[in-house]
Protein backbone atom coordinates (compact mmCIF):
# COMPACT_ATOMS: atom_id res chain seq x y z
CA UNK A 1 0.00 0.00 0.00
CA UNK A 2 3.12 2.02 -0.16
CA UNK A 3 4.98 4.23 2.52
CA UNK A 4 3.92 5.37 5.60
CA UNK A 5 2.33 8.70 6.48
CA UNK A 6 3.27 10.78 9.48
CA UNK A 7 -0.61 11.87 9.86
CA UNK A 8 -3.99 10.18 10.44
CA UNK A 9 -6.16 12.92 9.55
CA UNK A 10 -5.03 16.36 7.54
CA UNK A 11 -6.38 20.08 7.71
CA UNK A 12 -7.37 22.69 5.31
CA UNK A 13 -4.57 24.16 4.97
CA UNK A 14 -2.37 21.28 4.27
CA UNK A 15 -4.86 19.83 1.76
CA UNK A 16 -4.39 23.54 -0.28
CA UNK A 17 -0.94 23.84 -0.08
CA UNK A 18 -0.90 20.03 -1.14
CA UNK A 19 -2.56 20.57 -4.42
CA UNK A 20 -0.04 23.41 -4.88
CA UNK A 21 3.00 20.84 -4.94
CA UNK A 22 1.05 18.12 -6.85
CA UNK A 23 1.19 21.26 -9.85
CA UNK A 24 4.80 22.21 -9.36
CA UNK A 25 5.70 18.81 -8.82
CA UNK A 26 3.72 17.70 -12.61
CA UNK A 27 5.70 20.89 -13.93
CA UNK A 28 8.95 19.68 -12.73
CA UNK A 29 8.14 16.01 -14.06
CA UNK A 30 7.43 17.80 -17.52
CA UNK A 31 10.90 18.89 -17.96
CA UNK A 32 12.63 16.24 -16.74
CA UNK A 33 10.98 13.83 -18.96
CA UNK A 34 12.41 15.60 -21.55
CA UNK A 35 15.88 16.10 -21.14
CA UNK A 36 16.37 13.30 -18.44
CA UNK A 37 18.65 9.49 -19.14
CA UNK A 38 16.46 6.39 -17.60
CA UNK A 39 17.67 3.14 -17.06
CA UNK A 40 17.14 1.04 -20.21
CA UNK A 41 17.96 -2.47 -18.31
CA UNK A 42 14.36 -3.39 -18.88
CA UNK A 43 14.22 -5.45 -15.73
CA UNK A 44 11.16 -7.15 -14.15
CA UNK A 45 10.04 -7.18 -11.03
CA UNK A 46 7.09 -8.57 -8.67
CA UNK A 47 4.69 -7.92 -6.07
CA UNK A 48 2.97 -10.77 -4.28
CA UNK A 49 0.00 -10.32 -1.79
CA UNK A 50 -0.83 -13.03 0.62
CA UNK A 51 -3.56 -14.52 3.38
CA UNK A 52 -3.24 -15.50 6.56
CA UNK A 53 -5.22 -18.21 7.73
CA UNK A 54 -5.84 -19.90 11.23
CA UNK A 55 -5.14 -23.41 11.05
CA UNK A 56 -8.90 -24.13 10.41
CA UNK A 57 -8.16 -22.00 7.28
CA UNK A 58 -10.97 -19.18 9.15
CA UNK A 59 -8.65 -15.44 8.87
CA UNK A 60 -5.69 -15.07 11.08
CA UNK A 61 -5.51 -11.44 11.81
CA UNK A 62 -1.49 -11.27 13.09
CA UNK A 63 0.46 -9.97 10.35
CA UNK A 64 2.52 -8.72 13.06
CA UNK A 65 3.62 -11.57 14.63
CA UNK A 66 3.62 -13.63 11.63
CA UNK A 67 6.29 -10.84 9.67
CA UNK A 68 8.12 -10.64 13.24
CA UNK A 69 9.05 -14.33 12.28
CA UNK A 70 9.63 -14.45 9.11
CA UNK A 71 11.97 -11.16 9.50
CA UNK A 72 12.79 -10.20 6.42
CA UNK A 73 12.38 -6.56 4.89
CA UNK A 74 11.50 -8.43 1.84
CA UNK A 75 8.06 -8.96 3.53
CA UNK A 76 6.01 -6.47 4.61
CA UNK A 77 2.18 -5.64 6.09
CA UNK A 78 -0.83 -4.59 4.01
CA UNK A 79 -3.77 -2.83 4.70
CA UNK A 80 -5.63 -5.91 6.31
CA UNK A 81 -4.13 -7.44 9.65
CA UNK A 82 -4.66 -10.94 7.85
CA UNK A 83 -2.58 -10.34 4.89
CA UNK A 84 1.23 -9.61 4.30
CA UNK A 85 3.12 -8.44 0.95
CA UNK A 86 6.38 -10.01 -0.57
CA UNK A 87 8.27 -8.16 -2.80
CA UNK A 88 10.60 -9.50 -5.79
CA UNK A 89 13.58 -7.95 -6.24
CA UNK A 90 14.22 -6.62 -10.30
CA UNK A 91 15.75 -9.07 -12.41
CA UNK A 92 16.61 -9.71 -16.52
CA UNK A 93 13.49 -11.37 -18.07
CA UNK A 94 16.32 -12.97 -20.79
CA UNK A 95 17.70 -16.41 -20.72
CA UNK A 96 16.76 -18.77 -17.27
CA UNK A 97 15.60 -15.19 -15.60
CA UNK A 98 11.99 -16.40 -15.31
CA UNK A 99 13.00 -19.97 -13.72
CA UNK A 100 14.94 -18.13 -12.03
CA UNK A 101 11.77 -15.87 -10.82
CA UNK A 102 9.84 -19.75 -10.33
CA UNK A 103 12.72 -20.66 -8.40
CA UNK A 104 13.42 -18.32 -5.95
CA UNK A 105 9.29 -17.39 -5.11
CA UNK A 106 9.14 -20.72 -3.86
CA UNK A 107 12.39 -20.48 -2.12
CA UNK A 108 11.08 -17.17 -0.28
CA UNK A 109 7.44 -18.52 0.22
CA UNK A 110 8.41 -22.15 1.05
CA UNK A 111 10.86 -20.20 3.92
CA UNK A 112 7.48 -18.18 5.13
CA UNK A 113 5.44 -20.37 5.50
CA UNK A 114 7.86 -22.17 7.76
CA UNK A 115 7.93 -19.34 9.94
CA UNK A 116 4.37 -18.41 9.84
CA UNK A 117 3.80 -22.20 11.10
CA UNK A 118 5.66 -21.12 14.47
CA UNK A 119 2.27 -18.89 15.47
CA UNK A 120 -0.03 -21.74 14.10
CA UNK A 121 -0.72 -19.48 10.57
CA UNK A 122 -0.93 -20.79 7.31
CA UNK A 123 0.06 -18.37 4.24
CA UNK A 124 -2.39 -19.29 1.16
CA UNK A 125 -2.22 -17.59 -2.64
CA UNK A 126 -5.84 -16.90 -3.42
CA UNK A 127 -7.27 -13.93 -5.13
CA UNK A 128 -9.88 -13.64 -2.57
CA UNK A 129 -10.25 -15.95 1.00
CA UNK A 130 -13.28 -18.36 0.64
CA UNK A 131 -13.85 -18.38 4.49
CA UNK A 132 -13.88 -14.86 5.32
CA UNK A 133 -17.60 -14.12 7.05
CA UNK A 134 -19.14 -10.69 7.65
CA UNK A 135 -18.65 -10.82 11.35
CA UNK A 136 -14.80 -9.69 9.78
CA UNK A 137 -16.05 -6.19 9.09
CA UNK A 138 -17.15 -5.86 12.31
CA UNK A 139 -13.83 -6.68 14.08
CA UNK A 140 -12.13 -3.63 15.11
CA UNK A 141 -8.67 -5.50 14.31
CA UNK A 142 -8.83 -5.63 10.85
CA UNK A 143 -6.29 -2.90 10.01
CA UNK A 144 -3.00 -3.03 10.05
CA UNK A 145 -0.88 -1.17 12.32
CA UNK A 146 0.20 2.28 10.44
CA UNK A 147 -1.00 5.45 10.14
CA UNK A 148 -0.97 5.51 6.40
CA UNK A 149 -3.76 2.26 6.49
CA UNK A 150 -6.20 4.68 8.92
CA UNK A 151 -5.36 7.96 7.08
CA UNK A 152 -6.55 6.21 4.03
CA UNK A 153 -9.86 4.50 5.62
CA UNK A 154 -10.51 7.83 7.15
CA UNK A 155 -10.02 9.77 4.15
CA UNK A 156 -11.91 7.30 1.90
CA UNK A 157 -15.02 7.67 4.49
CA UNK A 158 -14.84 11.48 4.63
CA UNK A 159 -14.50 11.80 0.31
CA UNK A 160 -17.92 9.75 0.73
CA UNK A 161 -19.60 10.81 3.10
CA UNK A 162 -21.57 7.82 4.71
CA UNK A 163 -20.79 4.65 5.05
CA UNK A 164 -19.30 1.94 2.17
CA UNK A 165 -21.98 0.70 -0.11
CA UNK A 166 -21.10 -2.99 -1.54
CA UNK A 167 -23.11 -4.06 -3.80
CA UNK A 168 -22.11 -7.06 -5.66
CA UNK A 169 -24.14 -9.09 -8.71
CA UNK A 170 -23.28 -12.40 -10.11
CA UNK A 171 -23.96 -15.90 -10.08
CA UNK A 172 -25.61 -14.39 -6.25
CA UNK A 173 -26.25 -11.39 -5.24
CA UNK A 174 -24.50 -9.45 -2.48
CA UNK A 175 -25.47 -5.73 -0.81
CA UNK A 176 -24.42 -4.44 2.48
CA UNK A 177 -23.06 -1.85 4.30
CA UNK A 178 -19.56 -1.38 5.59
CA UNK A 179 -18.25 1.40 8.47
CA UNK A 180 -15.17 0.88 6.71
CA UNK A 181 -12.83 0.14 3.52
CA UNK A 182 -12.64 -3.46 5.24
CA UNK A 183 -13.74 -5.18 2.20
CA UNK A 184 -10.66 -3.53 0.63
CA UNK A 185 -8.30 -5.77 2.61
CA UNK A 186 -10.20 -9.03 0.78
CA UNK A 187 -8.66 -7.97 -2.55
CA UNK A 188 -5.26 -10.10 -2.77
CA UNK A 189 -3.25 -9.62 -6.18
CA UNK A 190 0.05 -10.14 -8.09
CA UNK A 191 1.93 -7.05 -9.64
CA UNK A 192 4.07 -7.63 -12.40
CA UNK A 193 6.87 -4.35 -13.47
CA UNK A 194 8.29 -4.22 -16.36
CA UNK A 195 10.82 -1.41 -16.72
CA UNK A 196 10.43 1.19 -19.91
CA UNK A 197 12.09 3.89 -21.62
CA UNK A 198 9.91 7.22 -21.98
CA UNK A 199 10.17 6.82 -25.48
CA UNK A 200 8.21 2.83 -24.95
CA UNK A 201 5.88 3.52 -22.40
CA UNK A 202 3.10 4.46 -24.00
CA UNK A 203 2.88 1.71 -26.23
CA UNK A 204 3.88 -1.28 -23.40
CA UNK A 205 0.75 0.35 -21.94
CA UNK A 206 -2.03 0.35 -23.90
CA UNK A 207 -0.09 -3.04 -25.24
CA UNK A 208 -1.24 -4.30 -21.34
CA UNK A 209 -4.56 -2.41 -21.63
CA UNK A 210 -5.45 -4.44 -24.75
CA UNK A 211 -4.36 -7.86 -22.89
CA UNK A 212 -5.96 -7.14 -19.42
CA UNK A 213 -8.77 -8.85 -20.15
CA UNK A 214 -7.37 -12.21 -21.51
CA UNK A 215 -5.57 -12.45 -18.86
CA UNK A 216 -8.05 -11.67 -16.22
CA UNK A 217 -9.88 -14.52 -17.93
CA UNK A 218 -6.97 -16.61 -17.80
CA UNK A 219 -5.84 -15.78 -14.65
CA UNK A 220 -9.27 -15.39 -12.52
CA UNK A 221 -9.27 -16.87 -8.98
CA UNK A 222 -11.93 -14.66 -6.51
CA UNK A 223 -15.28 -16.30 -7.22
CA UNK A 224 -16.19 -16.47 -3.43
CA UNK A 225 -16.56 -13.03 -1.44
CA UNK A 226 -18.54 -13.46 2.12
CA UNK A 227 -20.01 -16.91 1.29
CA UNK A 228 -21.53 -15.81 -2.10
CA UNK A 229 -20.39 -17.12 -5.54
CA UNK A 230 -20.07 -13.95 -7.45
CA UNK A 231 -17.82 -12.74 -10.62
CA UNK A 232 -15.01 -14.95 -11.68
CA UNK A 233 -13.15 -12.47 -10.61
CA UNK A 234 -14.79 -10.71 -7.83
CA UNK A 235 -11.73 -8.45 -6.70
CA UNK A 236 -12.33 -5.96 -10.21
CA UNK A 237 -15.52 -5.29 -8.87
CA UNK A 238 -15.18 -5.34 -4.93
CA UNK A 239 -11.97 -3.46 -5.02
CA UNK A 240 -13.42 -0.21 -6.88
CA UNK A 241 -16.97 -0.31 -4.92
CA UNK A 242 -14.66 -1.02 -1.29
CA UNK A 243 -12.34 2.64 -1.79
CA UNK A 244 -14.57 4.44 -4.22
CA UNK A 245 -14.35 7.93 -2.81
CA UNK A 246 -17.64 9.24 -4.77
CA UNK A 247 -21.13 9.33 -3.12
CA UNK A 248 -24.12 7.96 -5.29
CA UNK A 249 -24.42 11.40 -6.68
CA UNK A 250 -21.17 11.92 -8.19
CA UNK A 251 -21.40 8.64 -9.67
CA UNK A 252 -24.51 9.59 -11.41
CA UNK A 253 -22.62 12.49 -12.71
CA UNK A 254 -20.41 10.20 -14.29
CA UNK A 255 -17.25 11.40 -11.95
CA UNK A 256 -14.55 8.90 -12.48
CA UNK A 257 -13.53 6.04 -10.03
CA UNK A 258 -10.62 5.93 -7.65
CA UNK A 259 -10.25 2.53 -9.26
CA UNK A 260 -9.82 3.11 -12.84
CA UNK A 261 -9.26 1.27 -15.94
CA UNK A 262 -8.89 4.76 -17.91
CA UNK A 263 -10.46 6.03 -20.53
CA UNK A 264 -7.97 6.17 -23.63
CA UNK A 265 -4.94 5.75 -25.77
CA UNK A 266 -1.99 7.48 -24.41
CA UNK A 267 1.17 8.95 -26.67
CA UNK A 268 3.26 9.45 -22.74
CA UNK A 269 3.65 8.63 -19.54
CA UNK A 270 3.01 12.12 -18.71
CA UNK A 271 -0.81 11.56 -19.61
CA UNK A 272 -1.26 9.77 -17.17
CA UNK A 273 -0.04 11.66 -14.18
CA UNK A 274 -1.42 14.74 -15.93
CA UNK A 275 -4.86 12.62 -15.09
CA UNK A 276 -4.20 11.76 -11.73
CA UNK A 277 -3.62 15.21 -11.02
CA UNK A 278 -6.63 16.84 -13.22
CA UNK A 279 -9.24 13.96 -11.90
CA UNK A 280 -8.13 13.32 -8.62
CA UNK A 281 -8.39 14.84 -4.94
CA UNK A 282 -5.41 13.69 -3.14
CA UNK A 283 -6.46 11.17 -0.44
CA UNK A 284 -3.01 11.28 1.56
CA UNK A 285 -2.25 15.03 1.47
CA UNK A 286 1.16 14.33 3.69
CA UNK A 287 3.49 17.54 2.66
CA UNK A 288 7.32 16.21 2.41
CA UNK A 289 10.49 18.54 3.33
CA UNK A 290 12.49 17.30 0.09
CA UNK A 291 9.78 18.35 -2.25
CA UNK A 292 11.97 20.38 -4.23
CA UNK A 293 15.02 17.64 -3.73
CA UNK A 294 17.01 15.55 -6.22
CA UNK A 295 18.94 12.61 -6.30
CA UNK A 296 22.74 12.93 -6.51
CA UNK A 297 22.33 11.95 -10.07
CA UNK A 298 20.09 15.01 -10.48
CA UNK A 299 16.44 13.05 -10.44
CA UNK A 300 13.96 15.30 -9.48
CA UNK A 301 12.21 13.27 -6.06
CA UNK A 302 8.49 14.87 -6.56
CA UNK A 303 7.40 13.17 -3.33
CA UNK A 304 3.94 14.55 -3.62
CA UNK A 305 3.61 13.42 -7.49
CA UNK A 306 4.74 9.74 -5.88
CA UNK A 307 2.52 9.82 -3.08
CA UNK A 308 -0.49 10.81 -5.26
CA UNK A 309 0.06 8.23 -7.63
CA UNK A 310 -0.06 5.52 -5.35
CA UNK A 311 -3.36 6.78 -4.29
CA UNK A 312 -5.10 6.30 -8.10
CA UNK A 313 -5.24 2.61 -8.56
CA UNK A 314 -5.31 2.32 -12.00
CA UNK A 315 -5.07 -1.63 -13.50
CA UNK A 316 -1.93 -0.72 -15.22
CA UNK A 317 -0.26 1.91 -13.43
CA UNK A 318 2.84 4.66 -14.21
CA UNK A 319 5.32 4.51 -11.57
CA UNK A 320 8.48 6.63 -11.32
CA UNK A 321 11.36 5.90 -9.58
CA UNK A 322 14.21 8.41 -9.40
CA UNK A 323 16.50 5.68 -8.05
CA UNK A 324 19.62 6.34 -5.72
CA UNK A 325 22.05 6.54 -8.63
CA UNK A 326 19.43 6.04 -12.22
CA UNK A 327 15.98 7.25 -12.43
CA UNK A 328 13.55 4.78 -13.76
CA UNK A 329 10.26 4.48 -15.49
CA UNK A 330 8.30 1.14 -14.81
CA UNK A 331 4.90 -0.67 -16.10
CA UNK A 332 3.01 -1.82 -12.87
CA UNK A 333 0.36 -4.29 -13.80
CA UNK A 334 -2.27 -5.19 -11.27
CA UNK A 335 -4.46 -6.51 -12.87
CA UNK A 336 -4.08 -10.27 -11.47
CA UNK A 337 -4.98 -11.94 -8.31
CA UNK A 338 -2.46 -14.28 -6.01
CA UNK A 339 -2.32 -17.98 -6.81
CA UNK A 340 -2.82 -20.59 -7.39
CA UNK A 341 0.55 -21.80 -7.38
CA UNK A 342 4.11 -20.64 -7.91
CA UNK A 343 4.29 -22.46 -11.57
CA UNK A 344 0.48 -20.48 -12.29
CA UNK A 345 1.76 -17.17 -11.10
CA UNK A 346 4.84 -17.13 -13.23
CA UNK A 347 3.25 -18.83 -16.05
CA UNK A 348 1.00 -15.57 -15.83
CA UNK A 349 3.96 -13.39 -15.62
CA UNK A 350 4.97 -14.91 -18.95
CA UNK A 351 2.20 -14.26 -20.37
CA UNK A 352 1.97 -10.71 -20.02
CA UNK A 353 5.45 -9.58 -20.71
CA UNK A 354 5.46 -12.05 -24.24
CA UNK A 355 2.16 -10.13 -24.69
CA UNK A 356 3.33 -6.78 -24.55
CA UNK A 357 6.83 -7.48 -26.03
CA UNK A 358 5.15 -8.31 -29.16
CA UNK A 359 1.96 -5.53 -29.30
CA UNK A 360 3.97 -2.87 -28.37
CA UNK A 361 6.70 -3.43 -31.15
CA UNK A 362 4.25 -4.55 -33.82
CA UNK A 363 4.08 -2.17 -37.06
CA UNK A 364 0.77 -1.34 -36.86
CA UNK A 365 -0.48 -1.19 -33.10
CA UNK A 366 -3.80 -3.19 -32.21
CA UNK A 367 -4.74 -0.32 -29.89
CA UNK A 368 -5.24 2.13 -33.37
CA UNK A 369 -7.87 -0.95 -34.45
CA UNK A 370 -9.76 -1.06 -31.17
CA UNK A 371 -11.79 1.51 -29.26
CA UNK A 372 -10.65 2.09 -26.07
CA UNK A 373 -14.36 1.47 -24.68
CA UNK A 374 -14.32 -1.81 -26.43
CA UNK A 375 -10.93 -3.18 -24.42
CA UNK A 376 -12.69 -1.86 -21.02
CA UNK A 377 -15.72 -4.02 -22.21
CA UNK A 378 -13.44 -6.48 -22.86
CA UNK A 379 -11.81 -6.46 -19.28
CA UNK A 380 -15.52 -6.30 -17.63
CA UNK A 381 -16.93 -8.96 -19.44
CA UNK A 382 -13.54 -11.77 -18.43
CA UNK A 383 -13.45 -10.28 -14.93
CA UNK A 384 -17.41 -11.13 -14.73
CA UNK A 385 -17.17 -14.66 -16.71
CA UNK A 386 -13.43 -15.72 -16.54
CA UNK A 387 -12.59 -17.96 -19.24
CA UNK A 388 -16.79 -18.25 -20.01
CA UNK A 389 -16.35 -14.97 -21.54
CA UNK A 390 -15.92 -13.70 -24.97
CA UNK A 391 -14.36 -11.14 -26.45
CA UNK A 392 -14.15 -8.70 -29.07
CA UNK A 393 -10.48 -8.85 -31.31
CA UNK A 394 -9.48 -6.57 -33.95
CA UNK A 395 -9.41 -8.90 -36.96
CA UNK A 396 -11.50 -11.30 -35.43
CA UNK A 397 -14.79 -10.01 -33.92
CA UNK A 398 -16.99 -11.48 -31.61
CA UNK A 399 -14.61 -14.60 -30.38
CA UNK A 400 -14.50 -16.80 -26.74
CA UNK A 401 -11.83 -15.87 -24.86
CA UNK A 402 -10.10 -19.65 -24.43
CA UNK A 403 -10.47 -19.59 -28.36
CA UNK A 404 -8.84 -16.61 -28.71
CA UNK A 405 -5.62 -17.70 -25.92
CA UNK A 406 -5.29 -20.67 -27.95
CA UNK A 407 -5.09 -19.92 -31.37
CA UNK A 408 -3.99 -16.54 -31.27
CA UNK A 409 -2.87 -14.81 -28.10
CA UNK A 410 -0.20 -17.71 -26.77
CA UNK A 411 1.65 -18.26 -30.80
CA UNK A 412 2.15 -14.20 -30.63
CA UNK A 413 3.26 -14.50 -26.27
CA UNK A 414 5.88 -17.05 -27.94
CA UNK A 415 7.04 -14.70 -30.19
CA UNK A 416 7.64 -11.63 -28.00
CA UNK A 417 9.22 -13.75 -25.14
CA UNK A 418 11.45 -15.23 -27.89
CA UNK A 419 12.33 -11.22 -28.74
CA UNK A 420 13.19 -10.99 -25.11
CA UNK A 421 15.56 -13.66 -25.63
CA UNK A 422 13.97 -16.17 -22.97
CA UNK A 423 15.67 -19.43 -23.20
CA UNK A 424 13.19 -21.56 -25.43
CA UNK A 425 12.54 -24.59 -23.25
CA UNK A 426 11.13 -22.01 -20.73
CA UNK A 427 8.82 -20.41 -23.20
CA UNK A 428 7.36 -23.93 -23.89
CA UNK A 429 7.04 -24.55 -20.09
CA UNK A 430 5.15 -21.21 -19.06
CA UNK A 431 3.03 -20.97 -22.32
CA UNK A 432 1.95 -25.01 -22.43
CA UNK A 433 0.44 -24.06 -18.79
CA UNK A 434 -1.37 -21.06 -20.27
CA UNK A 435 -2.57 -22.86 -23.24
CA UNK A 436 -4.06 -26.12 -21.13
CA UNK A 437 -5.39 -24.12 -18.53
CA UNK A 438 -7.39 -22.28 -21.69
CA UNK A 439 -8.13 -25.35 -23.61
CA UNK A 440 -9.61 -27.01 -19.88
CA UNK A 441 -11.36 -23.78 -18.85
CA UNK A 442 -10.22 -24.28 -15.52
CA UNK A 443 -8.92 -21.69 -13.49
CA UNK A 444 -8.52 -21.08 -9.80
CA UNK A 445 -11.98 -19.35 -10.53
CA UNK A 446 -13.74 -22.03 -12.16
CA UNK A 447 -11.85 -25.18 -9.68
CA UNK A 448 -13.46 -23.43 -6.47
CA UNK A 449 -16.94 -22.91 -8.21
CA UNK A 450 -17.07 -26.65 -8.99
CA UNK A 451 -15.53 -28.06 -5.95
CA UNK A 452 -18.03 -25.75 -3.97
CA UNK A 453 -20.62 -26.77 -5.97
CA UNK A 454 -19.56 -30.59 -5.47
CA UNK A 455 -18.80 -30.47 -1.51
CA UNK A 456 -22.60 -28.86 -1.23
CA UNK A 457 -24.24 -31.70 -3.41
CA UNK A 458 -22.94 -34.14 -0.96
CA UNK A 459 -24.65 -32.56 1.80
CA UNK A 460 -21.99 -30.13 3.24
CA UNK A 461 -23.82 -26.64 4.23
CA UNK A 462 -22.11 -23.53 2.82
CA UNK A 463 -19.53 -22.24 5.83
CA UNK A 464 -18.44 -26.01 6.06
CA UNK A 465 -18.36 -26.34 2.49
CA UNK A 466 -15.97 -23.13 2.12
CA UNK A 467 -13.42 -24.41 4.80
CA UNK A 468 -13.20 -27.64 3.42
CA UNK A 469 -12.87 -25.79 -0.09
CA UNK A 470 -9.91 -23.52 1.49
CA UNK A 471 -8.76 -26.70 3.13
CA UNK A 472 -8.41 -28.74 -0.31
CA UNK A 473 -7.07 -25.68 -2.47
CA UNK A 474 -4.14 -25.04 0.36
CA UNK A 475 -3.19 -28.71 -0.24
CA UNK A 476 -3.40 -28.07 -4.36
CA UNK A 477 -1.46 -24.89 -3.87
CA UNK A 478 1.77 -26.47 -2.01
CA UNK A 479 1.50 -29.36 -4.61
CA UNK A 480 2.35 -26.83 -7.43
CA UNK A 481 0.56 -29.04 -9.50
CA UNK A 482 -0.94 -26.23 -11.90
CA UNK A 483 -5.00 -25.50 -11.36
CA UNK A 484 -5.65 -26.62 -14.57
CA UNK A 485 -4.34 -30.21 -13.29
CA UNK A 486 -6.37 -29.95 -10.04
CA UNK A 487 -9.50 -32.50 -9.75
CA UNK A 488 -12.85 -31.71 -8.61
CA UNK A 489 -14.01 -35.56 -7.98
Amino acid sequence: MGAEVNNKTYSREQRTRYRQRLLENLDRFAGYLSTASFADTASIGLELELNLTNQDFSPALRNAAVLEQIADPAFQTEIGAFNIEMNHPALAVGGSGLRELEDSLRMQLNRADARAAEVKTEILMTGILPTLRPNLLENKEWLSAGKRYAALNTSVLQARGEDVHIDLRGEESLAFYAKNIAPEAACTSVQLHLEVSPEDFAPAWNAAQIIAAPQIALAANSPIFMEHILWHETRVELFKQAIDTRPPEMRNQGVRPRVWFGERWITSIFDLFEENVRYFPALLPELSRSSGGSTPAGAPLLPELRLHNGTVYRWNRPIYDPGEHTPNLRLENRVLPAGPTVLDVVANAAFFYGMVQHLRTAERPLWTRLAFKSAADNFLSCARNGLEATVYWPGIGEIPVAELVIRHLVPQAALGLRELGVDQELIERYLDVIRERARTEQNGASWQISYLRRLESEGLERRAALAELTRKYWENMHSNAPVHEWPVD
